[in-house]
């Protein structure tokens, strides 16, 4: 796993842990987090590393409110901690 990637997990869950229980984030405010310049290069690792969470069992990743496998959904998703 690369340096990124790791950091992209630490600022998904630091981002998490700043929002009240239930809210959820976009996986872009981590890339833009980890890179604000160079954010949309960063989306489709920022959507892997929200899929490793939730594999992990830590987050859900969800698409209109209904939990969704990152790695299938198309389109916008959020991440929120798991309930």
């Amino acid at each position: 796993m690369e340096d990124v990637d790791r950091a992209l997990e630490r600022t998904i869950d630091a981002l998490l842990d700043e929002r009240r229980a239930g809210t959820t984030i976009c996986p872009s405010e981590a890339a833009r987090a980890v890179d604000p310049e160079g954010w949309r290069e960063l989306m489709p690792a920022a959507r892997a590393a929200a899929g490793r969470l939730a594999a992990a069992g830590e987050v859900e990743v969800t698409q209109r409110g209904e939990v969704v496998d990152v790695a299938t959904a198309r389109g916008p998703v959020r991440v929120r901690r798991r309930r």
